[in-house]
């Protein structure tokens, strides 16, 4: 599970991968936590097509009143999303993606927790 992300890529590389003209994206963040607000690409509600907004990042299930839950709900399994009563509805009605050109993932080595970097081999963005 990740836990931090790195976006770094000018905004015009990822509307030129997405297809998207003109997408906001903010100055190079290396250290994004969940909670934070990131930039993510969604079915635009109003018209037809896609857009790019800014949203918090981690799932509040609408059954839930503590925004501080989402801090802890920052990905799913894709063997359970189906089945998990927190992730269920969103899998299934509200999905997004979240441009990003890696992620860190924390491996427990001894009484210390070890960051190891995870990107694309060719260094583009997911």
């Amino acid at each position: 599970m990740c836990g931090r992300l790195v976006v770094k890529t000018l905004s015009e590389e990822f509307a030129e991968i997405l297809r998207m003209a003109g997408i906001p994206l903010p100055e190079p963040r290396y250290n994004v936590a969940p909670t934070q607000n990131v930039f993510v690409v969604r079915s635009a509600p109003e018209r037809p097509g896609r857009e790019v907004v800014a949203m918090r990042w981690g799932l509040v299930p609408a059954w839930c009143d503590d925004l501080s839950v989402g801090s802890k709900m920052i990905n799913a399994r894709s063997e359970t999303v189906t089945q998990k009563p927190a992730f269920r509805s969103a899998f299934k009605e509200n999905r997004c993606l979240i441009p990003t050109d890696g992620f860190y993932e924390w491996q427990k080595r001894g009484s210390r927790k070890q960051p190891f970097w995870n990107r694309m081999r060719d260094a583009r963005p997911f």
